[in-house]
């Protein structure tokens, strides 16, 4: 099929369309001359239907090779009016030849009487019919060719969106690779055994974050298994001073997630929470549906000797890249809010409850 082509459905209206105009000037010849109805029609729409593949082709390259723009609009005009008169004169010899050839093999029952009246309103019409099946053209090649630019615009700005999302997400990697590196380098002179054991759960956590990198959205309870792999290099450096509760529905744990949203906000939970207070403290991290919404909750003590402004965890890089990643992926649909409550330091994500990448 032709790019800018409207495709069989279109091709069938355009030819229905013709067959009625066929049917109407069968009726006008008939009304307007003692020629029966049926001579009237055998002639009409015939010939009609085959000026409309004839017509609907030239018309149809001609607005290829002179698209709306690409010259003056009154050279467009004169080149489209000279082919609508020779294409009403060609129709009208086309109905001279069928007119014949019915008269010959009609015996006298087909046929008609095509007068000088006949013969302008054929060639008349034919340029007025020429000229409608050029405006159609035109009006589809520039409807389908702003559908084809709207859809290039849209594939850009989701190509740009990936790419962005893609940013985001590596932020995340080095910055946590490089909080493990410090703590392994801290530990290395302390506790080598610990150290050693750090180095192999970083080294799981990455392997296991490779395999979802092609995903662009992972079930949470894949999320959570990374968080996991998380936890257990932190509880390696803080041991019995990190505790860690889970709330997590079923429901919740077949939900889509970006990769990596969660992390962020457990690693800020432990670096302004649990690293700040000596006694330690529990990180909770719960999860629920509630019908078309998913949320997302994670909890953490502070150190209640220290100002707000300096436990406030919305200053770092793990909450405004969260923000971005679910603008990106959500847009207005998605929301994340934090702040202090009588327990510590709370933040809660809520994004729409999906479990196919579509949707539901």
């Amino acid at each position: 099929m032709q790019e800018n082509s409207p495709g069989p459905r279109g091709a069938a209206i355009y030819m229905v369309v013709w067959l009625f105009i066929g049917v109407a000037l069968g009726a006008v010849i008939a009304l307007s001359s003692d020629t029966p109805m049926a001579n009237a029609m055998l002639f009409a729409i015939p010939i009609n239907l085959v000026y409309a593949f004839a017509a609907g082709y030239s018309a149809y390259y001609l607005c290829r090779a002179y698209p709306l723009g690409s010259r003056r609009p009154l050279s467009i005009a004169l080149v489209l009016m000279a082919s609508a008169v020779v294409c009403g004169i060609l129709w009208l010899l086309l109905g001279h030849a069928w007119n014949g050839l019915t008269l010959l093999l009609g015996a006298g029952w087909a046929g008609i009487v095509i007068t000088g009246q006949l013969s302008a309103l054929i060639v008349g019409l034919g340029i007025l019919l020429y000229g409608f099946a050029a405006a159609l053209h035109y009006m589809v090649i520039e409807f389908l060719r702003a559908k084809h630019a709207e859809q290039r615009e849209l594939e850009s700005l989701l190509m740009a969106q990936e790419a962005e999302l893609r940013m985001l997400r590596t932020q995340i990697d080095p910055h946590f690779l490089f909080n493990s590196l410090n703590s392994i380098s801290a530990l290395t002179s302390q506790d080598p055994k610990a150290a050693r054991r750090m180095t192999l759960e970083l080294a799981s956590f990455f392997r296991q974050s490779l395999g979802m990198e092609a995903h662009r959205k992972v079930t949470l309870g894949e999320e959570m298994v990374l968080i996991r792999h998380f936890l257990a290099i932190e509880q390696v450096r803080f041991g019995q001073r990190l505790l860690v509760e889970e709330a997590l529905e079923d429901a919740a744990l077949a939900c889509l997630v970006p990769p990596m949203i969660i992390q962020p906000l457990v690693e800020n939970a432990v670096k302004h929470g649990i690293c700040n207070m000596p006694e330690g403290g529990t990180v909770t991290i719960g999860a629920r549906r509630a019908g078309s919404m998913l949320y997302i909750r994670v909890d953490n003590p502070v150190d209640a000797d220290s100002p707000p402004a300096a436990a406030d965890q919305g200053n770092g890089i793990g909450l405004a890249n969260v923000r971005q990643r679910l603008a990106g992926a959500y847009k207005h649909e998605a929301s994340i809010h934090w702040g202090f409550n009588e327990n510590g330091f709370g933040v809660e994500i809520a994004m729409p409850a999906q479990t196919t990448e579509g949707g539901e």
